[in-house]
């Protein structure tokens, strides 16, 4: 008998140990679509922002769509009764909130008062490399030599499109344009790695939350400065910034990121710019070149790639 249990139980421990091999799959696919959709709601903020442009000053738009979306997080959390995160978390939490609440938003609104919406997909460009990068120094990850050539040839599509967009031109913007792909990445590096620790919703609605002490007086000052002119275009991109692109983009893309990990995440954004070019020319009447299909074709080859590739 002691023999026949002994020779059953490694068949149940293997049995066992074979599950996980296959349980991560649907979690895959699900962050795949979890970042996409995070990718589609970011597309539209270029957009949004030029439209709210048109009755808000830049600061007082930076202040209100974090007002707006600290409120939506807040009444979620609250309604779900989630308590407050650990203080070991606060440091994670307020990069997050430095990065992707005020810093990204700030500069990137700053710069579109002189810039282009095709000009600024700059930033966005080269935003999935830069956060690959910052992945790489933060937490560790070491995604493959493949992984990195496809990541260098997308990068270098987009930026090659995005400029030709522009006419080439440098302009003062880029300053703005180039620091908040910095503290953009950074942002999500550390987002992305909290949303491994807790829901990604919850990273970004306490990094919210925390901002709104400021948030509210900056936005009374502004508006002191900045008297807003309400339109239909102004508090349409308004509340797509605070709703969309603040919060609930943040929460799927936080997400997705959890599931398949930052540098392959990172690299579903380089569809990103294109997507505000369309987004652009629905919304905001600019025109494509012919050159946008051939790009479009090459960054679509580009992710294919980065999404097979192996750490």
């Amino acid at each position: 008998m002691r023999t026949q249990s002994s020779a059953t139980t490694p068949t149940t421990i293997a049995v066992g140990t074979t599950a996980p091999a296959v349980a991560p799959a649907p979690r895959t696919s699900a962050g795949l679509v979890q970042a996409a959709l995070g990718v589609t709601a970011f597309s539209l903020t270029f957009p949004a922002t030029a439209w709210a442009l048109e009755g808000f000053g830049p600061w007082a738009l930076v202040a209100l769509r974090s007002v707006l979306a600290a409120v939506i997080a807040g009444v979620c959390l609250l309604a779900l009764r989630i308590p407050v995160p650990a203080r070991a978390h606060w440091p994670g939490l307020a990069v997050v909130a430095a990065g992707v609440v005020v810093g990204f938003p700030l500069l990137t609104t700053l710069a579109l008062q002189t810039s282009t919406t095709a000009h600024a997909a700059v930033v966005v460009g080269l935003l999935p490399l830069t956060t690959a990068l910052c992945s790489a120094l933060r937490v560790g990850s070491r995604p493959s030599r493949t992984f990195w050539l496809a990541a260098f040839a997308g990068a270098a599509a987009v930026v090659a499109f995005t400029v030709q967009q522009s006419g080439g031109a440098l302009t003062t913007a880029d300053g703005y344009l180039f620091a908040a792909l910095l503290v953009c990445a950074a942002g999500y590096t550390e987002g992305g790695r909290l949303a491994k620790v807790m829901p990604g919703w919850q990273v970004i609605g306490w990094a919210l939350v925390f901002c709104l002490p400021l948030a509210v007086p900056a936005a009374a000052v502004a508006l002191a400065y900045q008297p807003a002119q309400l339109t239909a275009h102004s508090v349409a991109g308004l509340l797509w910034l605070a709703a969309g692109s603040q919060f609930l983009g943040l929460v799927v893309w936080y997400r997705g990121m959890a599931a398949i990990g930052i540098p392959k995440a990172s690299q579903l954004q380089l569809a990103q710019p294109l997507l505000t070019l369309v987004w652009s020319v629905l919304l905001l009447g600019e025109h494509l070149t012919v050159a946008a299909p051939l790009t479009a074709a090459a960054v679509l080859v580009c992710i294919a790639v980065t999404q097979r590739a192996r750490g």
